[in-house]
């Protein structure tokens, strides 16, 4: 479990956030707060997320700090078709990793997505996306990602039907021009449902699960928590957190408990 202090701290600094930020969003921006709960949204936000997860490594003495910057960028093709571009930037800070007394800093590898996304649900109210996703060898040092390009295919499908949403989000990455002996060949896979107050405040759980075929490893953390949707003079907002449990990590991957922080620049148009 994390330390008690740290999570003292983060919970005190998110309420702090949460009395600053008081003016709550508007009713007319219910849609926004769906939106948010869409990934292939016609919505330009600019999620920051911070994780912490300790008990990594050799004795489980190491720690990672990761902030992701994900922005989301969509683009109208035509009266029909959006594509979406979301991309992971992750910033990291790893101590006593692998082993105790080492430990790095600085960028690891983006993964970049392109969903591909009809303008209207079908028939049956399915909301989906389909199209590419690129690692792309940014990792500042080798501890911090494997430093390979790799492709493959990425999807998604939803439903929202009243204050709920749910569906799955899942992509393959293939590596096919490396560093050294570095393979990437892993499948993603994140079941999603949330539910959105008359408030604004939306409740969430998700698992982010990933299979190495290589090393036949599975890691499962479990997410659960809530994002409030809030106005800081006139940028809108949604901020707040959980936490994680690892259900699976392979040996040398994090245990137990972990936290997350979520800050999301949003900005609708007009």
């Amino acid at each position: 479990m994390p330390d008690l202090k740290l999570i003292q701290v983060m919970v005190f600094l998110m309420a702090a956030c949460l009395g600053i930020f008081s003016q709550v969003a508007r009713a007319d921006d219910a849609s926004i707060a769906q939106k948010l709960a869409n990934p292939v949204a016609s919505l330009i936000s600019v999620p920051i997320q911070i994780n912490y997860d300790d008990k990594y490594g050799v004795g489980e003495k190491g720690s990672i700090w990761k902030t992701n910057v994900q922005p989301v960028i969509p683009v109208s093709l035509n009266d029909d078709w959006n594509m979406i571009s979301r991309t992971i930037l992750p910033f990291i800070d790893q101590s006593d990793f692998p082993v105790q007394g080492l430990g790095e800093s600085g960028v690891g590898d983006v993964v970049q997505s392109f969903f591909f996304s009809p303008k209207a649900p079908t028939a049956g109210g399915l909301i989906w996306g389909v199209g590419p996703v690129i690692n792309i060898p940014t990792a500042t040092k080798d501890a911090l990602g494997p430093r390979a390009w790799a492709a493959g295919p990425t999807g998604l499908v939803l439903k929202q039907s009243g204050p709920w949403t749910y569906g799955a989000l899942g992509n393959h990455l293939w590596s096919f021009a490396k560093e050294d002996n570095t393979e990437i060949n892993a499948s993603f896979v994140q079941p999603f449902v949330s539910y959105i107050t008359p408030k604004k405040l939306t409740y969430y759980l998700n698992t982010e699960s990933t299979y190495n075929w290589d090393s036949k490893d599975w890691s499962v953390p479990i997410n659960v928590g809530a994002n409030q949707l809030v106005k800081l003079g006139n940028q809108l907002m949604q901020i707040g957190g959980g936490v994680r449990y690892w259900a699976d990590s392979g040996e040398f991957g994090p245990k137990g408990w972990a936290l997350r922080v979520n800050v999301v620049f949003v900005f609708p148009k007009g």
